[in-house]
């Protein structure tokens, strides 16, 4: 993917492809879905001090906006998951950080683990990656990616201990 004036124009004058393009991240001209889950750090940071039940809250509420959000900007731009949709990468870096431990590093390997699972797309994330449509098929290949982040995660933290 390379720079793209009339895809960066779009992106910034409609609301819908800003936020599902990640705040404009998704524009990358390579690894945009690394680029989109960068982004999600510094949000994650902000709800760090956040309760577990409120931090539960936003996530779910990011995965239900995302089923919408990143099949309407899909539907607006006429190519299903488009690479530069990246609200998805949002919604599974913060399911693979819930409940992990604080501290830089656990940051940084949940990043690495959430993207090593997108990435990767092992069994069933690559059949849903394939099969479902629409905003659901957009995100569910990530929720399922951060579901195994947040799994080995959480196993690495509890045999840290």
């Amino acid at each position: 993917m390379s720079y793209d004036p009339k895809l960066t124009k779009i992106v910034f004058n409609s609301p819908i492809h800003f936020f599902a393009f990640g705040f404009g991240s998704g524009l990358a001209p390579f690894a945009p879905g690394t680029f989109g889950t960068l982004v999600a750090v510094p949000l994650y940071l902000f709800m760090l001090n956040f309760s577990l039940s409120l931090y539960l809250l936003i996530t779910v509420i990011s995965i239900l906006i995302g089923f919408w959000l990143c099949g309407k900007s899909s539907e607006m731009l006429g190519v299903h998951d488009h690479s530069g949709i990246v609200w998805d990468e949002f919604s599974g870096f913060f399911i693979t950080m819930i409940a992990a431990p604080q501290g830089w590093q656990w940051v940084v390997l949940g990043f690495a683990l959430f993207r090593l699972f997108d990435i990767w797309k092992p069994w069933p994330i690559h059949i849903v990656d394939k099969k479902v449509q629409g905003g659901v098929g957009i995100m569910m290949d990530d929720v399922i990616a951060g579901i195994y982040a947040l799994i080995v995660l959480q196993l690495i933290a509890f045999a840290s201990n």
